[in-house]
């Protein structure tokens, strides 16, 4: 339904522009526009329903839905692996616990640091992935500790470190709202560990472990500190170049936070939970992660021996260092294939969008109504004057948070849309402004004077002549949204620039990211080779002579 609505109304622009400019040559130009525009829905619906598909059938199933709230960038616990799914211990958890209760389980990668408006505005009904208890028993409503976790420190192997208090004068990074970040500044943290983060240097703050990494292996850090199991995944996939300190800086107990209150729900996933463990299910899983040792939930199930466990994760960590660069580079670029059509769907259909919107803010913001001229400015300004990731925050939660409405799964992508179309439209208002009044005052007077209608002036004379003018800024916003698709990650949107963190932190490499780049080069390549033979062909002099 919703790509009949979509094809629809560029259909609809289509014929308009098509009507109304089918008259004169600079119409003809405005009609090559609306051609690629409409054409190039095409292509933004079909990236559309790779990522939409998905998640209506999900709704439109009968049976009770489970979203786990999970950061994709936190292996073992959560991660893509190379087959372009998201696996990991406590998504393993998660999955035999909804099998039990005939749940379908919904895996939601989200942004760390909006974890909290995911839950209270109902997009995700738990988080599941390494969620600490200490420090925030108030904050959620807890399952049992399944997890005893420990926060330890990694450093170079040439690194001159030997323990906590070799930190001192030293550059030391942890994750953002992280465990690590809470045993150095919490409100729980010892006074030994207080002590010893004011003699760092700087403690710094990254979104992923992955930055963490490439920050220690560059050398502009001395120390990561992380949880043990995810040091330990770390170390196996990054080979010899680093190692892990033997003391530990702090311990934690990992649970499934609920939204607080929702014990009903609580109860439920735990009487499950409780039944793995008693089975013996839950330490199987937890040997298959190599975290056996770390379980604190069902351990007299727990199997004597993990070695054919080892073997699989040795067999194939070989498997990986065995591939050739080029095998490397066609798996990641099947991977982040995904993440492309998402990229392209965002693009797309922000242009579809926002130059009509533009247009029609432009007319508004021109109007002799003074009224409208200044909801009109006061519009651009706000959003001209805010972050573009503040804007997509408040589209996608504020329904929740303002008027109490509740959001579907799919709205997430229809967040994205409208916030760069709503900002998108205020910067082209601006421009196409400029290309009007750029034009001489005279060929208004003159198609008075020849009887031309307002709408004809308009569409005939002005709109030709603006077109051409503004073709230059325009390809410069058009370039900047190729990259600024990336922000869709507030939304947990994972698209072109997410999805390849993600596999970074999987494959502990930073080609994924070199790849990213690329297809941003080659695509802003192909944008502006377009727009330059737009601007060619809307040329109307010879410019030599």
């Amino acid at each position: 339904m919703t790509d009949h609505v979509i094809l629809s109304a560029a259909k609809n622009l289509y014929n308009k522009g098509d009507a109304e400019m089918r008259s004169t040559g600079g119409r003809r130009n405005g009609l090559i526009i609306m051609s690629v525009l409409f054409l190039l829905s095409l292509f933004a619906v079909g990236g559309f329903r790779v990522q939409a598909d998905e998640a209506t059938e999900t709704e439109n199933k009968e049976e009770r839905t489970f979203t786990v709230g999970f950061d994709a960038e936190f292996p073992p616990y959560g991660y893509k692996n190379e087959d372009g799914e998201y696996v990991g211990f406590d998504l393993d958890l998660a999955e035999e616990m909804c099998k039990r209760r005939g749940w379908k389980l919904v895996k939601q990668p989200i942004d760390w640091d909006s974890k909290d408006m995911e839950l209270s505005s109902g997009n995700i009904d738990c988080i599941w992935n390494g969620f600490t208890i200490q420090g925030r028993e108030n904050d959620y409503t807890w399952s049992t500790p399944y997890v005893d976790n420990s926060q330890v420190v990694v450093v170079r192997a040439d690194s001159e470190i030997q323990k906590p208090a070799d930190m001192a004068g030293k550059v030391v990074i942890v994750q953002s709202d992280s465990s690590a970040l809470a045993a150095f500044r919490g409100d729980d943290a010892t006074e030994e560990n207080r002590k010893l983060a004011e003699s760092f240097a700087e403690l710094q703050q990254v979104a992923d472990y992955n930055s963490a990494f490439m920050n220690l292996e560059a050398g502009a850090a001395d120390a990561v500190c992380l949880d043990v199991g995810v040091a330990k995944h770390e170390l196996e996939n990054r080979g010899d170049a680093f190692r892990m300190l033997q003391d530990i800086i702090s311990t934690e107990q990992y649970g499934i936070g609920f939204k607080l209150g929702n014990t009903a729900l609580r109860d439920q996933v735990q009487e499950t939970i409780d039944e793995m463990a008693a089975d013996g299910t839950f330490a199987k899983i937890a040997e298959k992660w190599d975290l056996a040792d770390s379980v604190c939930i069902g351990k007299e199930k727990k199997e004597e021996t993990t070695e054919s466990a080892a073997e699989g994760t040795e067999q194939e960590a070989s498997e990986k260092q065995e591939k050739t660069f080029g095998e490397r580079f066609i798996s990641i670029t099947k991977q982040l294939w995904r993440g492309m059509l998402a990229s392209l769907a965002i693009f797309f259909l922000t242009l579809i969008f926002s130059i009509p919107l533009g247009l029609l803010l432009n007319a508004v913001r021109m109007s002799r109504v003074k009224v409208l001229q200044w909801i009109a400015r006061i519009y651009i300004s706000i959003m001209r004057g805010t972050p573009l990731m503040l804007q997509l925050l408040v589209v996608f939660f504020g329904p929740h948070f303002i008027f109490g409405i509740e959001t579907s799964s799919t709205y997430r992508f229809y967040a994205v849309i409208i916030g760069f179309s709503l900002n998108y439209a205020a910067y082209f208002a601006e421009i196409f402004r400029a290309g009007f009044e750029g034009i001489p005052i005279g060929q208004r007077e003159a198609a008075d004077v020849l009887g031309y209608t307002r709408s004809q002036t308009y569409w005939r004379i002005l709109f030709p002549q603006m077109v051409k003018r503004v073709i230059p800024p325009v390809t410069n916003e058009i370039i900047t949204l190729v990259k600024d698709t990336s922000l869709a990650f507030a939304l947990a949107y994972t698209e072109m620039f997410t999805l390849a963190k993600q596999v970074t932190a999987a494959e502990s490499s930073i080609l994924p990211l070199f790849i990213a780049g690329l297809f941003y080069y080659i695509f802003n390549f192909i944008v502006a080779f377009i727009m330059e033979r737009v601007e060619k062909k809307l040329q109307y002099y010879d410019r030599k002579k």
